[in-house]
């Protein structure tokens, strides 16, 4: 098509609609329920949460521009745990999922943000090329692996001409990641996918300039560990990974 413009699309069956009724069970429990699954780590839910904002910032300052400028799309946003940590920080942010209630609760605690609940199976309900950056937190494993790259085109074409689409996951090679999402009670049915496989994923939807980097290699804060997980970036130990990329 001109100018590499993707079509709106149907996505199938990739966004389940028999989990809609589970997801939405932990409307007020979410956070209990992964705290639970990473108590054994003796750090809170927020220091995860932390360090992929902080990600995702800078990859956006550096890939797009400042962030402060630029329009975010949150896909998968459920009760908007992540945007909490972004208000200040982006010039516009929109969230969107299939949990009805989960989006209640992000519109309750982030009023500034634009949230939308979304049917399974269609479209995104927003223009062709809206976003400067489009990424997804801890979505991908909920996804059956024969449709994720549907839905990878789709986050894709609500991103504009380069613009990012970034993506972070649970790392399957991290034996205590593995066991965190085995204690999860939404995390049950997960399929993990290696930082190798979520590349390829946004190489399959023109997504070019893919890169990608482990982090949270420590569970707590320092200006000091911070330096030094960047340099560990390349290291397949980290909690989870981060994949990023530039609109074609």
């Amino acid at each position: 098509m001109p100018g590499n413009v993707l079509p709106a699309r149907r996505l199938a069956s990739a966004l389940v609609p028999d989990r809609i009724p589970e997801f939405n069970a932990y409307r007020d429990t979410y956070r209990e329920a992964v705290e639970q699954s990473i108590a054994f780590a003796r750090t809170e839910l927020d220091f995860f949460t932390r360090a992929k904002t902080r990600a995702l910032l800078e990859l956006a300052a550096q890939r797009v521009g400042d962030p402060h400028r630029l329009s975010f799309l949150d896909f998968g946003c459920g009760p908007g745990e992540t945007d909490g940590f972004l208000e200040g920080e982006v010039g516009r942010l929109a969230g969107v999922d299939i949990a009805d209630e989960l989006v209640g609760v992000a519109r309750e605690r982030n009023p500034w943000a634009d949230y939308q609940a979304v049917t399974a199976g269609e479209p995104l309900p927003h223009p062709t090329g809206t976003f400067d950056v489009c990424f997804a937190v801890c979505v991908l494993h909920h996804i059956a692996p024969p449709q994720r790259p549907e839905l990878l085109r789709e986050m894709a074409r609500v991103t504009r001409p380069g613009g990012m689409l970034a993506i972070f996951e649970h790392n399957p090679w991290n034996p205590l990641t593995r066991r965190a999402v085995a204690g999860c009670e939404f995390d049950r049915d997960a399929v993990l996918l290696t930082r190798r496989e979520a590349r390829g994923l946004l190489r399959g939807a023109a997504i070019d300039e893919v890169e990608g980097s482990y982090i949270v290699f420590f569970t707590r804060e320092s200006g000091l560990l911070r330096g030094i997980e960047r340099r560990l970036g390349w290291l397949p130990l980290g909690a989870q990974y981060v994949v990023s990329g530039r609109r074609s």
